[in-house]
């Protein structure tokens, strides 16, 4: 199918674009500096719906869908990939998860409250030895007849301290392996549920980043998503859209070094002449637009295949894969432009080169990534449209 940005879609990126100039641009430095947690701009965010943009109105989303998702991503992770992480794991992990796993009773009670940004959710699979190989779950919940007990920590928790709402992964049955892996929802006010130190990280510097304790934590057992031993499953099947939010914060990195480095470009003069008529460094933006060009429609395709109700597995493992490292790639260029002025805060790309780094590594390292193609590969799984879906590429 050939499409082209709808009236709809163009207005969201607009609305993003403008968000992250005026709003997230301002004290973005900052923020990074200090670790200081973006609540004013994670308010605002929720006010213009971009906490639970693919969420159906019914339970106070937007009811848009993954293209106008990943268009607003991208503008903001041009600026601020702080909270762009804090938007990524409220929609595609917590949001999308609920509302496609949970009953009509979970959604009530917790979607309605993540979607409009009045609560904030964090997923929690990862643990001190279960990262990659998410089967290895230690975290405990036994069946107490009228209650599960969680007893476990999780660690690389995105939104960690600023949530309300944990999707927690945990085993009831060793050994059922895998199978007896199910996903708890658990409030973080419940006794028994601790929180650990910030990290102080890389990047993404002003997101909160927690080791979570849960000890002895009461869990109704309403409070299960899906049947029992669907656990692992649903965390795969979360994580695979996951991966396209966080492919679209990596092409925003991308694009946003990328811009920055033009303008920058245009105006510094060496040797008599602006930089950019310069082979070395014309020829370096021209690897960069074509790279981010074919992140983007990578990017893209994921996202329409997801709107289609198409498998798009591999497609978000391919646009991830890509786009993370576009981005790493593109942000190490980008200082190498600037030259030293690149070395110091003051012109963002810097920062950007920090924030990068991550996007090779959560929901799924590059090495996952290629282990998920290359399985699709052989088995011949991968979806080949007969038509390549293009988008209006006027960024």
């Amino acid at each position: 199918m050939i499409f082209q940005l709808n009236e709809e879609q163009l207005a969201v990126r607009e609305a993003a674009r403008e968000f992250a100039q005026n709003e997230l641009k301002p004290g973005v430095i900052e923020r990074d500096s200090k670790m200081t947690y973006p609540t004013e701009q994670v308010r605002q965010m929720g006010e213009l719906g971009f906490l639970g943009m693919m969420v159906s109105p019914e339970y106070g989303g937007g009811g848009m869908d993954t293209i106008s998702y990943v268009l607003a991503m991208e503008e903001i992770s041009k600026i601020d990939n702080s909270c762009s992480v804090i938007m990524s794991v409220n929609n595609s992990l917590v949001c999308w998860g609920l509302e496609t796993y949970g009953t009509e009773e979970q959604k009530q009670k917790y979607l309605t409250k993540l979607a409009t940004g009045e609560w904030i959710g964090a997923f929690c699979l990862s643990e001190p030895e279960a990262g990659s190989d998410a089967t290895s779950q230690r975290t405990t919940a036994i069946d107490m007849g009228d209650h599960y007990l969680l007893n476990g920590t999780k660690n690389w928790i995105t939104n960690g301290g600023s949530s309300k709402v944990h999707l927690v992964m945990a085993q009831t049955d060793a050994d059922k392996g895998h199978r007896g892996i199910n996903c708890f929802i658990v409030e973080t006010d419940w006794d028994g549920v601790s929180v650990g130190a910030k990290e102080d990280k890389l990047g993404i510097r002003s997101s909160d980043t927690h080791t979570i304790m849960y000890s002895d934590v009461k869990v109704p057992k309403e409070n299960r998503i899906g049947e029992d031993g669907f656990g692992f499953k649903f965390a795969m099947k979360t994580l695979g859209g996951g991966r396209i939010g966080i492919a679209s914060q990596a092409l925003g990195i991308a694009a946003g070094a990328y811009e920055l480095s033009v303008a920058y470009a245009k105006e510094r003069e060496a040797f008599g002449k602006p930089i950019a008529k310069h082979q070395a460094i014309a020829f370096k933006l021209a690897d960069m637009a074509t790279e981010i060009e074919a992140a983007r429609l990578l990017v893209h395709q994921a996202a329409w295949l997801k709107d289609q109700h198409l498998d798009y597995t591999s497609a978000g493992s391919m646009a991830k894969l890509f786009a993370s490292e576009t981005a790493m790639k593109t942000t190490v260029e980008a200082v190498q432009i600037h030259g030293g002025y690149g070395f110091v805060k003051e012109y963002h790309v810097e920062r950007l080169m920090r924030d990068a780094k991550i996007t090779q590594i959560y929901e799924g390292t590059s090495e996952i990534q290629r282990l998920v193609i290359s399985r699709n590969v052989l088995k011949g799984q991968l979806y080949v449209p007969k038509v390549i879906p293009v988008t209006s590429l006027a960024h």
